[in-house]
């Protein structure tokens, strides 16, 4: 390493981010050495596969480069900021690939010729769903999360755990409690529970 860049070595997190917005690549590179690893470990447990995860940490490094300006001390450490990028970048991919087969599978759905009574069901199912997302804005973000990563992305509830780093109690116990709110949510609208 050069003599100019082991000054950098020696800052804290929060002047090397404080240099990373004023574009200084070096502190850049040091906070990287420092952060990702654990940007790239907690990439893996969520994505489960070795290249989504590089991608993912990488897309999160990126996101730091751009908005260095906007870390706040006081809402946590510089390593809580980079790693809750990498958790948010997370999320955001793995409901954007549930979306796409979502929408793959509507797609092989209407391809085939429909009656009348299957565009019945079509509007019918319509209406349900959107039931279901009314009643899903009503919860907590932690149950909801565990809800539609089990649902909506297929994640068993170990999978889950391991992918929200909390223990298999806990998913289960979110689950529990986020189907519970959703049942008061339909029995308070005078709506029986979607089957």
């Amino acid at each position: 390493m050069a003599k100019g860049t082991q000054q950098y070595l020696l800052l804290a997190d929060e002047d090397l981010i404080s240099l990373v917005a004023a574009r200084d690549s070096s502190a850049f590179a040091t906070l990287y050495d420092r952060h990702g690893r654990a940007a790239y470990s907690l990439a893996y447990r969520m994505m489960g596969d070795r290249q989504a995860a590089e991608d993912l940490a990488q897309e999160a490094f990126l996101e730091v480069w751009r908005a260095a300006r906007s870390y706040r001390a006081e809402r946590g450490s510089v390593r809580t900021w980079i790693l809750s990028i990498v958790h948010n970048r997370g999320i955001d991919q793995l409901r954007s690939a549930a979306s796409r087969r979502r929408t793959q599978e509507r797609v092989r759905t209407t391809a085939q010729t429909s009656q009348p009574s299957e565009a019945f069901r079509e509007v019918w199912g319509n209406t349900r769903r959107e039931q279901v997302r009314a009643a899903l804005r009503h919860l907590p973000p932690e149950q909801l999360k565990v809800l539609e990563l089990a649902y909506f992305s297929g994640y068993t509830h170990a999978e889950i755990a391991e992918m929200l780093d909390i223990p298999l109690g806990t998913v289960k116990g979110r689950m529990r409690l986020g189907l519970k709110k959703i049942r008061e949510f339909f029995e308070s609208q005078g709506m029986g529970v979607p089957g």
